[in-house]
């Protein structure tokens, strides 16, 4: 599954965030709701129209973007 088919970049949308296709669902939500513990299901019944493969595609965004970082800032203290 290629996350490009699940996220799109409109600068007329959210001010240029990545979000779900056809959506206004940002990938930066999905990903806090992972590390939040939500479950897939949870987030569907949250999110109706967001699919399991969504929020893998949103997954996979993040690690493809942190993997073109090339300065990895430090922690806050």
């Amino acid at each position: 599954m290629a996350w490009r088919d699940h996220i799109e970049i409109d600068p007329g949308r959210l001010g240029g965030k990545p979000v779900v296709r056809g959506s206004r669902i940002p990938v930066e939500l999905v990903a806090e709701l992972v590390t939040d513990g939500w479950s897939a299901e949870r987030s569907r019944e949250s999110y109706p129209t967001l699919s399991e493969e969504d929020i893998r595609a949103c997954l996979r965004y993040a690690a493809a973007i942190l993997r073109e970082e090339r300065r990895f800032p430090l922690p806050a203290a």
